[in-house]
């Protein structure tokens, strides 16, 4: 019976330590998806901002590449 109890208290112990290091990598995850977010939002205003300019005049957006 003893030799149970601290099979399951070491199981209990490495799924502790397994739970800790998936919160850890869920957190990292979070913080490289706000970052993306943040940046797809900076990309899409500076596109809004590019195209509302092109009113005026050519963009980059227009322009061929100079392999073509």
């Amino acid at each position: 019976m003893e030799k149970r109890i601290t099979e399951l208290e070491i199981k209990v112990a490495y799924q502790e330590d397994t739970i800790q290091q998936l919160d850890t990598v869920v957190c990292q995850q979070q913080n490289q998806i706000d970052a993306l977010k943040k940046q797809l939002q900076q990309l899409t205003d500076s596109t809004k901002n590019d195209s509302e300019d092109s009113k005026d005049g050519p963009s980059l957006l227009d322009e061929v590449p100079p392999h073509y």
